[in-house]
């Protein structure tokens, strides 16, 4: 599969017969939960998004973001916003701090976004969808992806119109979730409308959505027709699945589940770039998110959680964390 001159395969040690990648997450797809993914087997790694305010692209939230020192290319960048020209400059911004890929939002269903009229929310006007893609496409030399939602509600799925307008604007690949706006996070992914939009464009289809196995990968990937798929929530709790899911498709079988050992070190060493990345004092803060997602599932796990919540100094964070690790071992 190709997004412009790039190629996606995954690792070496695997021949699978399609790219898995990391789906944007405001607040957890950070430059060091995307390199961790990335060594884990991800093919690409998408950046949290990026407003498309000229007033806000010199914030410390959006220096943060633009921060893509050390990391492997290609480096994909979401951003977000209502208007083509503020869009157009954003992704001119983004390209200039390091940018290889530019995805556009028009999936996100929270209501902050959605109130003010951007991502998921622009489903509604397609004459503006048409004109965010072509200001951005013609705005930049790299490849522009788009993200999206199969529509606003259930009585309104227009994710065949707005592929076709992807296609005819020049985005060079299309990722759908299998849900509409109105449905948020709730009730079950549908994969019908990806399967149609595959059909009907010749630009790559990106399937996301509930894919939270390798079973689930083969199946949406065999019954949508779609040239990749993409893992958002799962990856948070389990970001070895990449590997397994590569590794699954490849050969039929699963990887072995890591053991507590190895998924401790995983942990022990976000939180190490975590601290580095943000400073300790904010590091703790961004920490535990992982922490909860990494512990809760584990036999005394839940406790062990409120406890360390309280927790602000990041030395005895990781100390702990190291010891309840320990404790189950």
């Amino acid at each position: 599969m190709n997004i412009g001159s790039w190629q996606f395969s995954t690792p070496d040690a695997c021949n699978a017969s399609a790219p898995v990648f990391l789906a944007p997450m405001a607040g957890v797809t950070d430059r060091p939960f995307r390199q961790l993914c990335r060594r884990l087997g991800a093919a690409l790694a998408v950046s949290e998004m990026v407003s498309s305010k000229p007033e806000l692209l010199n914030s410390l939230k959006t220096r943060t973001r633009l921060n893509h020192e050390g990391e492997a290319a290609p480096v994909a960048v979401q951003i977000l916003g209502t208007q083509a020209e503020q869009m157009a400059q954003a992704a001119q911004f983004n390209v200039q701090h390091g940018a290889d890929i530019i995805d556009i939002n028009m999936g996100c269903p929270a209501k902050k976004v959605c109130n003010v009229s951007a991502g998921s929310a622009l489903l509604k006007d397609e004459l503006l969808v048409k004109k965010i893609l072509s200001a951005v496409v013609n705005s930049v030399p790299v490849p522009v992806t788009l993200k999206i939602r199969t529509g606003w509600d259930k009585e309104n799925r227009n994710a065949i119109n707005i592929a076709k307008i992807a296609e005819e604007s020049g985005i060079k690949a299309l990722t759908i979730h299998g849900r509409t706006r109105a449905c948020g996070y709730s009730g079950d992914a549908e994969y019908e409308t990806i399967k149609a939009v595959k059909q009907q464009v010749s630009i790559p289809i990106i399937a996301n959505g509930d894919i939270n196995s390798a079973e689930e990968a083969l199946y949406v990937l065999q019954y949508t027709g779609a040239d990749a798929i993409m893992i958002g929530r799962k990856a948070i709790q389990s970001p070895w699945i990449f590997a397994d899911i590569n590794h699954y498709l490849s050969n039929g079988t699963h990887l072995s589940e890591p053991s507590l050992q190895e998924k401790s070190i995983i942990l022990l060493g976000l939180l190490d770039e975590l601290y580095s990345f943000y400073g300790k004092q904010h590091g703790v803060r961004i920490a535990r998110k992982h922490l909860a997602a990494f512990i809760k599932p584990l036999s005394g796990g839940e406790q062990f959680w409120k406890n360390i919540n309280r927790i602000s100094d990041a030395h005895q964070q990781y100390t702990l964390t190291k010891d309840f690790f320990n404790a189950c071992a």
